[in-house]
Formats: C-alpha cells, sequence, structure tokens
C-alpha cells in the first residue's frame, strides 16, 4: 500500500512539473507580447516614436535582420544560439532580435498581417558586411509611424 502511494505521489508530481514547463513562455515571447500591445497601442495622432517608448523591458542591443539571413548567420552576429529562430523567407517580414546582457529577450518574427504590426529599420545603415542594422538603447531610435491596411508600422528613416 505505501509503495502504492509512493507511485501515486511521484506520478503527480511529475505531471505537475511538465504542465508547469508546458504552461510557461521563453522570456522573449513574453515580451513581445508585451512590445505587440505597446505598439498596436500607439495613438492615431502619434506620428512618430522612440523605440524605447514602446519597449517595456530592458534591452541594450536590437538587431534587424536583412531577409533571407541563415539561422547560423544569426547566432554568429549575435553570439548567441537560442531555440525556437526561423528565417525569414521573404521580402517584408520582420526578425528583430533584442538582446539584454548578451542575452534574447524579445525575438520578433513575421509578417505584419501575422502580428498586426511591423518595425522596419530601413535607413540603409546595414552594411557589406553584417546582415543586421544593429541599434542601441542609448541612441535615438525613432520611427515613423505609419498606419494602412488595419496594420501599424514602425519605419526608421
Amino acid at each position: 500500500m505505501k509503495k502504492k502511494k509512493i507511485m501515486t505521489i511521484a506520478v503527480v508530481i511529475l505531471i505537475a512539473v511538465l504542465l508547469i514547463k508546458a504552461c510557461k513562455k521563453d522570456m522573449w515571447e513574453t515580451n513581445e507580447a508585451l512590445l505587440k500591445q505597446e505598439v498596436l497601442n500607439i495613438g492615431e495622432s502619434v506620428e512618430s516614436v522612440n523605440l524605447s517608448d514602446v519597449t517595456p523591458f530592458e534591452w541594450d542591443l536590437v538587431y534587424s535582420f536583412d531577409p533571407y539571413t541563415s539561422k547560423d548567420a544569426i547566432y554568429k552576429t549575435v553570439g548567441y544560439k537560442w531555440d525556437r529562430i526561423s528565417e525569414t523567407v521573404s521580402e517584408g517580414m520582420n526578425q528583430l532580435v533584442f538582446m539584454k546582457d548578451e542575452k534574447v529577450v524579445c525575438y520578433v518574427y513575421g509578417y505584419p498581417q501575422n502580428n498586426g504590426y511591423g518595425i522596419y529599420f530601413s535607413d540603409g545603415s546595414t552594411d557589406d558586411s553584417s546582415p543586421a542594422s544593429i541599434r542601441s538603447s542609448q541612441e535615438d531610435v525613432t520611427f515613423q509611424v505609419d498606419r494602412r491596411d488595419g496594420y501599424i508600422y514602425l519605419m526608421k528613416n
């Protein structure tokens, strides 16, 4: 009887641990949801916004990757590997990686039509040797707010 009780407790603990792991979101997913909420709540009369004002989490650097950048190139650029990264498969997709203390704290991936918003570093700052535009949280990273087709686009000049 005692053995059966111990086995039952062990199974319950195992199931609880698995459920907690399954329900726990990664920090970068949680922060992406918070970023999305902030961007979608930008007031109708707002014409420009600083990236720091719509990021409700701490970050040091943000990387905006060019279309078709491979996973290996992204890992090499940020100096860090993490799971569930995807490669952009066409123009117009977002691939943003926010870092804090050399760790990913927010990952934005996909089409604005799927995300509800888009953030574009289209100022030509990517040089030929890097697959990404890189900005520091200390910089003035101001975007023009463009609303069209039911989506919000933050466009860097």
